[in-house]
């Protein structure tokens, strides 16, 4: 067998005939399939609300990314590579913005991994639109074989935006409400937190989604530079990267805000949900409910390898 091996070659030693047809080449090489994932997690062309296959082929031509390309070698790349529609409408990664990504992500989970230091606590911050809704008729009270029942009408009584700070490994939260979500206010609800919530502290981490009201600048469009200057010395501005809001700790206290006090009520004005949010949050505090992250920089490497993009050196 070496013998036929080294002289015939590896066909013929194997299957004792040579391969009557040439091996396959591969249709896209990685650089093109990247180009396809790309362009597929891109914006639709004007016109059209999604990709199809076949549209995808046609500009994939068009860009000179491959001379020609039929839709099912798409619909293979794309399947390959896990790039489903429910995978595309969660927020995927395009592959050029790996790097930023993974970057941001190690940064804020190295934050939530520090010990406590109550002189630089890390908070996170989250909001949340919420529809306020008012009954046009009075629901009918509870009796022993019924709930409250609301009547089916109701009236549309505006949107309001829900605050949620977390300190969680503080045990506190905090919430409000206010009528809209602009720089000014994020820029009150902050000073609040510095002023009357941690007024003692050297400087707050906060862990925030990357919004363009979430910035030092908003201080300076809300209060008179010498003030301004004073909080922004005291904020240390953490942002989540893009596609990533699951790293906001802030969002799973709205969550459980949202499903264990606003989901399935009616609330007509922003008084009665101001008052029953910050009931919620008070009860939280007093029973010490904090959250313990265990998700690490290293479990990251692990088990969201595919976010990192290939390294040189």
């Amino acid at each position: 067998m070496y013998e036929k091996l080294m002289t015939e070659g590896f066909e013929i030693a194997l299957h004792g005939k040579k391969r009557q047809t040439p091996s396959r080449q591969k249709i896209l090489d990685g650089e093109q399939e990247a180009k396809i994932i790309a362009l597929r997690l891109s914006d639709p062309q004007k016109g059209r609300n999604a990709w199809t296959l076949r549209l995808l082929a046609e500009k994939v031509v068009e860009l000179e990314i491959a001379s020609a390309i039929s839709h099912v070698t798409v619909r293979t790349t794309l399947k390959k590579n896990k790039i489903t529609r429910r995978k595309v409408q969660y927020g995927v990664i395009p592959p050029e913005s790996k790097g930023e990504f993974v970057s941001k992500m190690e940064e804020v989970l190295d934050i939530y991994g520090f010990p406590y230091d109550p002189n630089i606590p890390v908070v996170a911050m989250d909001e949340q639109p919420t529809q306020l809704y008012k009954d046009v008729r009075e629901p009918i009270p509870a009796t022993e074989n019924h709930a409250r029942r609301p009547d089916y009408e109701y009236g549309r009584a505006g949107v309001v935006n829900i605050f949620m700070f977390t300190d969680p490994l503080g045990c506190w939260r905090q919430v409000s409400v206010r009528e809209r979500k602009t720089k000014i206010d994020w820029a009150l609800e902050v000073a609040v937190l510095l002023k009357e919530d941690y007024p003692n502290v050297e400087k707050i981490q906060l862990v925030c989604d990357h919004l363009g009201v979430h910035s030092l600048g908003a201080f300076y469009e809300t209060f008179e530079p010498s003030r301004a200057r004073s909080l922004a010395r005291r904020l240390e501005i953490v942002p989540t990267p893009k596609h990533g809001s699951w790293l906001n700790i802030a969002q799973n206290e709205l969550s459980a805000l949202t499903t264990q006090c606003v989901k399935d009520r009616r609330f007509g004005t922003i008084e009665e949900l101001r008052e029953e949010v910050m009931a919620w949050a008070a009860t939280c505090n007093a029973n010490q409910k904090g959250v313990h992250w265990q998700f690490t920089t290293e479990n990251a490497r692990v088990k969201l390898q595919s976010l990192y993009p290939k390294f040189l050196y």
